[in-house]
């Protein structure tokens, strides 16, 4: 309830905090240079003068947050409505503030250095002559002071509204980037999912149910690490290849005979961080095009380097290349195109994927992206 009541007063009164801070630093700047030239000047009545300037002061600060309390009716407006509004207001302001401190040091109970002062600038003028004369002349001095916190007003609640279309759009193109992260990274699963059901179910016809048995824990254990992961994170190089592996272990129970792995990662890379199974679509096309299309043994290889501050990793098998036309990545037009989205949701242009068959056989898909250890 707090909470709801702090916000609806924030409403009422839109940027109270900068109103406040710049009134007080104003005034409190004009006191001081005013008391100052009166020390340097050895003005006489320094202190019974001080004390009318405090008053006066006062009264100022409370013309000039009624200035700002006139200027909500253009809070949601633009800088020129505003503009035009503070110079508007400034005008009638300064000629009250002006009257006002002229009362103060001139007609209520005068010092002696005030009567000099008149008695010098009289030259035959009645008293409300030199009173109209001496506050138009001085009102012009007192409307510049009134504008000059207007126009910094303004400029910081400007400022300020900028400030918080900027967290704003921050905020949205982050959530919009969280979001397709969220989008692709879920892509992966049932993809790998459905591959291995079908693995399962063949196992299981076959009457393999000890290997079935162990690819089911396996794809347990698998499906536990990935999804209790934040789809959004980053991981250590280390760990996604501990999940590659995991994999690949799963497949190696389809293909005993044909599918091996070899992982080549620099100790040095081992804590590099990468967006978290970035691989997986990868390795996956390696075994669906690679090995399980081929009719001789497999290698799929993993290999990590660093150059010129980026991480390159690159997953290649030597099986037999898919022949052209048959989709962009092998056959399927999915798993690469998610990785490519992925690294440039994530790193924009600094990241991105090249991919080909190679020409003495097989396929490998090269990724590159900013090294980032922490």
């Amino acid at each position: 309830m707090d909470k709801l009541l702090a916000e609806g007063d924030a409403r009422r009164l839109p940027d109270l905090g900068i109103a406040l801070k710049s009134i007080l630093g104003f005034w409190l700047l004009y006191i001081g240079l005013i008391t100052l030239r009166a020390l340097v000047l050895q003005y006489p009545d320094f202190w019974a003068m001080l004390g009318r300037r405090c008053f006066v002061v006062l009264a100022g600060m409370a013309l000039t947050f009624l200035v700002y309390l006139a200027m909500r009716l253009v809070a949601k407006r633009g800088l020129a409505a505003k503009a035009g509004l503070a110079a508007l207001l400034c005008l009638p302001v300064s000629l009250l503030f002006t009257a006002f401190n002229y009362y103060v040091f001139y007609v209520y109970a005068p010092l002696d250095a005030v009567k000099m002062e008149q008695e010098r600038n009289a030259m035959g003028w009645s008293p409300l002559e030199m009173a109209a004369r001496s506050i138009l002349e001085t009102s012009l001095s007192w409307f510049f002071l009134f504008a000059a916190w207007a126009a910094f007003y303004v400029a910081m609640s400007y400022a300020r509204q900028l400030r918080a279309a900027d967290r704003r759009a921050g905020a949205l193109a982050r959530e919009a980037q969280e979001a397709q992260l969220r989008a692709l990274r879920y892509q992966i699963n049932p993809h790998f999912l459905f591959n291995t059901l079908n693995s399962l179910s063949s196992l299981i016809m076959s009457q393999k149910t000890e290997v079935a048995e162990r690819m089911l824990m396996n794809l347990s254990t698998f499906f536990r690490a990935t999804l209790s992961a934040d789809p959004t994170a980053d991981v250590p190089l280390e760990e996604e290849i501990k999940l590659q592996r995991l994999y690949l272990d799963i497949e190696q129970i389809r293909f005993p005979k044909r599918l091996s792995v070899e992982v080549e990662v620099p100790d040095n890379l081992l804590l590099a961080r990468v967006p978290i199974l970035i691989l997986q679509p990868i390795v996956e096309n390696a075994v669906k095009y690679g090995v399980a299309k081929s009719r001789k043994p497999v290698t799929v290889r993993i290999q990590a380097y660093e150059e010129a501050g980026r991480l390159h990793i690159k997953v290649k098998d030597d099986g037999e290349a898919a022949p052209p036309g048959n989709g962009e990545d092998g056959g399927t037009g999915v798993g690469l195109a998610n990785v490519c989205d992925r690294l440039t949701a994530r790193y924009g242009a600094k990241a991105g994927c090249l991919y080909g068959a190679d020409p003495d056989g097989g396929y490998t898909v090269h990724l590159f992206m900013p090294v980032v250890r922490e």
